[in-house]
This record gives structure tokens, C-alpha cells and sequence, in this order.
């Protein structure tokens, strides 16, 4: 059973502690220049919201790429009639998912996993095709945001350029894949594939809160 995290929200809607991703996404997701940080109790939690985020937080967005006021009107805003998807990765365990949220509510459409023995752009691919099936089958046409480019150009190929070698414990993830491959070659679709703009409007709402 995974331990509970707690997560701390310097710059959102409303920033404290709370003790739930889903509290935490509330305030961060789709909210421009949003910085939060997740701590495995909530005295941590607590002692680093007393402080400056920039203590806990590498590459912190007030040090590092900060765009202009420019920049980011032309970037504009997310479309709120979309759904987002994101993948994650344990880098020690090998173990994979993907997960859709409707951007307008933050409500979870889907997610699948964990899966064993996998990557980060692997599951960010079956993300984009999961949501493009689930848009097929509810007659939706609005737009599906990743912030993974390379997720994007795969979908785009209608293939999954993946040099991770197949295995018996990552079996089910590639007929997955292969399974998501054939529906791209089969299926049309008119929703599109957008690049959610991290660095201007925070994490993406389907971010499985990890930082």
C-alpha cells in the first residue's frame, strides 16, 4: 500500500499544505507559474511551507526560465473544454501509468497502471491514444493536451519509436501498445494535439504530483 504524501502549495490558487493530490491539484493544475512540492509527512510539509520554495525546488521557476510578460501573452491561456494527460515513471521500480483529466472539472477520465518495466514516453503515448479513443467513443472533439514532445511526434508517425526492449514483465504494456499503434492506422480523429506550456501556465492537470 503506498504511504500518503503530503504536498505543499507555495504558488496557486490557494497555497498551505494539504494531504491529497487530488487537494493539491485543485489549486495548481492549469494555474500559470504554479510551485508545489510533495513531502512524505505533514511535519515536513509544514516546515517547508514555513520557507522559501526555492530551498526545496531545483530549477525553481523564479530562477530559471522565467518567460516575459510578452511570452506569455503570446502563449495565451489552456483551452478549458480539453482534457490533459500525463505518464509517470518510478525510476527505482521500473513501474509505469497514465492517467486523462478533464481540464474545465480536474475530474480523472482515466488512469491505467501500474505496468511493469516501462518508460515515461511510453505511457505518454498510450495516454494521447487513450484519450482520443475515449473521445472517438463519447463524440468529443476537444482538444488533448501532453506536455511530452516526443509522446506527440509519435502520434503523429502513428508509431511508437521506442528502442526499450521488450521483456516478459513488460509483455502486457507492449500488447498495449501494439493494440494502440493498430487504432491510430485505423481510426480518424479531429481532435487536437496540443503541447501543455509548463512554463507558462504550471504542471499539467493530469501530473501525478511526484516533484
Amino acid at each position: 500500500m503506498a504511504k500518503p504524501k503530503f504536498y505543499v502549495v507555495w504558488h496557486g490558487r490557494e497555497t498551505g499544505v494539504f494531504d491529497s493530490w487530488e487537494a493539491c491539484k485543485q489549486q495548481t493544475g492549469g494555474f500559470p507559474g504554479a510551485v508545489f512540492k510533495s513531502f512524505p509527512s505533514r511535519k515536513a510539509a509544514e516546515d517547508a511551507f514555513a520557507k522559501e520554495s526555492s530551498d526545496y525546488i531545483r530549477n525553481h521557476p523564479t530562477n530559471v526560465n522565467k518567460l516575459s510578460k510578452e511570452a506569455l501573452e503570446l502563449i495565451g491561456n489552456p483551452i478549458e473544454e480539453s482534457i490533459a494527460v500525463d505518464g509517470a515513471w518510478n525510476t527505482t521500480t521500473g513501474m509505469v501509468e497514465y492517467q486523462g483529466v478533464y481540464n474545465k472539472t480536474y475530474e480523472v477520465l482515466f488512469h491505467v497502471g501500474p505496468l511493469e518495466d516501462g518508460t515515461n514516453n511510453i505511457v505518454e503515448f498510450l495516454a494521447i491514444v487513450h484519450a482520443l479513443a475515449l473521445c472517438k467513443q463519447w463524440h468529443w472533439k476537444v482538444p488533448i493536451y501532453s506536455d511530452s514532445k516526443i509522446a506527440i511526434g509519435w502520434i503523429k508517425d502513428k508509431r511508437a519509436r521506442t528502442d526499450h526492449p521488450t521483456s516478459e514483465k513488460n509483455k502486457k504494456l507492449f500488447d498495449m501498445l501494439a493494440r494502440a499503434e493498430r487504432w491510430l492506422l485505423n481510426n480518424e480523429y479531429e481532435n487536437p494535439i496540443l503541447k501543455w506550456e509548463t512554463k507558462a501556465w504550471g504542471e499539467n492537470p493530469a501530473d501525478f504530483g511526484r516533484k
